[in-house]
């Protein structure tokens, strides 16, 4: 791994640990987490490796071989405010972490990604990878759901990024070839084995070649406009409703917003409307999946891109031309948009046998469309793979 050998060449001597996270798919349950809705995913065999030692003077010292600007903050005085840049996952997590336990031993690490960066919740991986290493320095032994916690918090409170559990979960408790179907409302969970009966898969990761900060997206107004969507609809039906922050869709029965949808302005009404159908595709692909259907969960997972272009309206044009290619080639099960869809990548679900024919044809239709972008766009190969709770 690139990260040890420069973590040798910086500080002249090996590594106390590695820890690794791995990133994230979700094939279908896209952007309703933080409306307390059902979401799936798969862990991917490639994600962020952080080789690190510990400071015994409580120094965090952080290298990047993504980023130039080297990280450094103490244990006991992180900036309470965020500073701007890669680092200030890192930073919410240490506040997160001290938070409820004391923090006397900073380390110094160097962090390495297995791929580009954006819409594989990269920021997710680094955070919980950072929080592994930060508590085993420490001697501090966190729960799973402590885990996705406190990467969770880093987010919402300190980056300013109103996300849900989805990537954090998916993180932590997937395992290799089982499907994790998780409820964000309660946090409860079931991992469903790949069927024996099931077509082979594997999957692919179309890299757009832009990137995105999920903050200067429109991601959290999204997330803003679904919750005034379920403010109104329990407003309009006479239901109790408090905090408009504490709102979320899934309060909302179905048939309210048969109801009442319609008086919602548009944008909210489109919001609900994937909100909805997006909860019935989680349902439906899990059945699906339970079969050993991959072809069906392909074609659910497509539905729901269609959703996120014309019902979430995300996308940018590069996006919305890897989703319609991704439609039209042979030996692609299903996909959509990955992570929140403004820039970033996209995931599918693959026949293997046609791994190399989709990467040729999905390479040479995007440049076409896209010629600036050569030597940017990229397409990765990958597997399912545990996530960070084999290593707790």
């Amino acid at each position: 791994m690139n990260c040890i050998e420069r973590f040798q060449a910086i500080y002249h001597g090996d590594p106390t640990g590695v820890t690794f996270c791995p990133y994230r798919i979700c094939p279908v349950g896209a952007h309703v987490d933080h409306q307390l809705g059902k979401v799936t995913g798969l862990a991917l065999d490639c994600g962020i490796h952080l080789a690190y030692h510990p400071k015994q003077n409580g120094v965090v010292e952080l290298t990047s071989l993504q980023f130039g600007k080297r990280a450094q903050f103490h244990v006991a005085s992180t900036p309470e405010i965020k500073q701007g840049d890669w680092a200030d996952y890192l930073r919410g997590a240490t506040i997160q972490l001290g938070m409820k336990y004391r923090l006397r031993i900073g380390l110094a690490g160097v962090i390495e990604g297995s791929l580009p960066i954006g819409g594989l919740s990269s920021s997710a991986a680094v955070t919980i990878a950072f929080l592994m290493a930060l508590a085993k320095v420490n001697d501090i032994h966190l729960s799973e759901s402590e885990v996705i916690q406190f990467a969770k918090a880093a987010e919402n409170k300190y980056v300013g990024v109103s996300c849900g559990t989805l990537d954090q979960s998916c993180e932590v408790y997937c395992r290799k070839n089982q499907l994790l179907y998780l409820d964000t409302k309660d946090g409860s969970y079931e991992l469903i084995p790949q069927s024996p009966t099931m077509k082979p898969y594997r999957i692919a990761i179309f890299f757009s070649g832009l990137e995105r900060a999920l903050v200067s997206s429109k991601f959290n107004t999204r997330v803003d406009e679904c919750r005034a969507a379920a403010y109104a609809l329990l407003a309009y039906a006479g239901m109790d409703y408090g905090n408009i922050f504490e709102t979320a869709l899934r309060q909302v029965p179905r048939e309210v917003f048969e109801r009442y949808g319609e008086r919602l302005p548009e944008p909210w009404l489109r919001r609900a409307k994937h909100y909805f159908t997006e909860y019935e595709r989680a349902e439906q692909g899990v059945a699906a999946w339970r079969k050993g259907d991959i072809e069906e969960f392909g074609r659910i997972s497509f539905a729901s891109g269609r959703s996120s272009i014309e019902l979430w309206e995300g996308g940018s044009p590069e996006l919305k031309e890897l989703y319609r290619i991704m439609t039209q080639t042979d030996g692609i099960y299903g996909g959509r948009f990955s992570g929140a869809g403004f820039k970033g990548c996209c995931m599918a679900l693959i026949d293997p046998a046609f791994a190399e024919s989709i990467t040729r044809q999905a390479t040479d239709e995007y440049l076409k469309a896209f010629p600036a972008l050569k030597g940017k766009f990229s397409v990765h190969i990958c597997d399912s793979a545990d996530g960070v709770a084999a290593q707790l």
